[in-house]
């Protein structure tokens, strides 16, 4: 039994003190709508690829939708596996995100022993940004090569066992390169790098003749000559290139193909999934912003729900994983 002593309350005072009650409980959702503040983005990139050049698009028109800044970090690294770690581990409220590749999620699982995430249960997939994109096998300029079956000469014919970078162990670049050697007979030491401008610039200056990069970081390199294009990895030619054929074009089957996409940790709420897809959509759709992207040189991809992204997720791992097993590639 609850009294008021020491208190004066009018009919009139309490009536309006119970009609006050449910209009500020009304309040409270509206003042907690998603996002309040700023939202990391953490990307595996270093500065200037292109998984860093996309997500930076991505932000700037997040920001603008989301009415909320998004910023861009780098944690580069193990072919994407701090940036990932550190959003697995990441509170799920909706302000630290994952911008990656496809490697961090379906190629990492196959060659790392003791990956410390989980590609499907530590992660939430929100949207995927692009899809359906390849890598770019390419050589230093004074290597005389220009289509695959003459760097398959080239390095037969070699007296020495020659290298090549990609942008990691487990990169798609390593991969791709490693089912190539298993599929044409060849032998080549691969050098990992922590990103694909290291390596397309090193193969630019000479250390490293060979490379598979990613379709962005060698064109300053191609355009002056310094490095040349031989193939394109996955099932169509890049927006970048569109003059250098795919490896499938050039005799030798390869499919399969990189996206990039946004992450959270699992168990993100699903009104901040929907928030942030369909904003990420609402980019995609935009004829205006497809454009931008092809300035750029990259290729948007079409607009996807959660599942269906995590549904590509599950079946990339499956696809890689049948590449990793024919390369005879082992997990270390």
């Amino acid at each position: 039994m609850f009294t008021f002593a020491h208190h004066s309350f009018t009919s009139a005072t309490l009536a309006a003190a119970l009609c006050a009650a449910p209009l500020a409980l009304a309040a409270t959702p509206a003042s907690a709508e998603y996002p309040e503040r700023a939202i990391r983005m953490i990307t595996p990139s270093g500065p200037g690829a292109i998984t860093d050049q996309t997500a930076r698009l991505v932000a700037d028109e997040l920001t603008h939708l989301l009415k909320q800044q998004v910023i861009v970090e780098n944690k580069v690294g193990a072919n994407g596996i701090l940036a990932s770690e550190y959003v697995a581990r990441a509170k799920p409220d909706g302000y630290t995100l994952l911008f990656t590749y496809s490697a961090t999620h379906t190629m990492n699982p196959w060659l790392i022993a003791k990956l410390p995430y989980d590609p499907v249960k530590d992660f939430t997939p929100v949207a995927q940004i692009s899809g359906g994109s390849g890598n770019m096998l390419v050589v230093n300029g004074e290597v005389p090569v220009k289509t695959l079956d003459e760097l398959v000469a080239y390095v037969k014919a070699s007296p020495e066992e020659l290298s090549y970078c990609s942008w990691g162990v487990g990169s798609g670049g390593h991969l791709t390169m490693e089912y190539l050697q298993s599929q044409r007979d060849l032998k080549m030491r691969h050098i990992p790098y922590k990103t694909a401008t290291q390596c397309a610039n090193d193969v630019a200056a000479g250390h490293v003749r060979i490379a598979f990069t990613d379709s962005i970081s060698p064109l300053p390199h191609i355009r002056d000559g310094r490095v040349r294009p031989v193939a394109i990895s996955g099932p169509s030619r890049v927006v970048s290139m569109p003059e250098v054929p795919t490896m499938t074009e050039q005799g030798l089957t390869f499919d399969n193909a990189s996206w990039l996409g946004i992450f959270g940790p699992k168990g993100l709420p699903p009104e901040v999934v929907t928030r942030i897809n369909e904003a990420v959509n609402t980019i995609i759709a935009d004829p205006a912003k497809r454009e931008r992207f092809l300035a750029m040189y990259l290729r948007p991809g079409q607009p996807r729900t959660p599942q269906q992204f995590g549904q590509l997720v599950k079946d990339d791992i499956v696809s890689w994983g049948k590449i990793v097993q024919t390369a005879g590639l082992k997990a270390e």
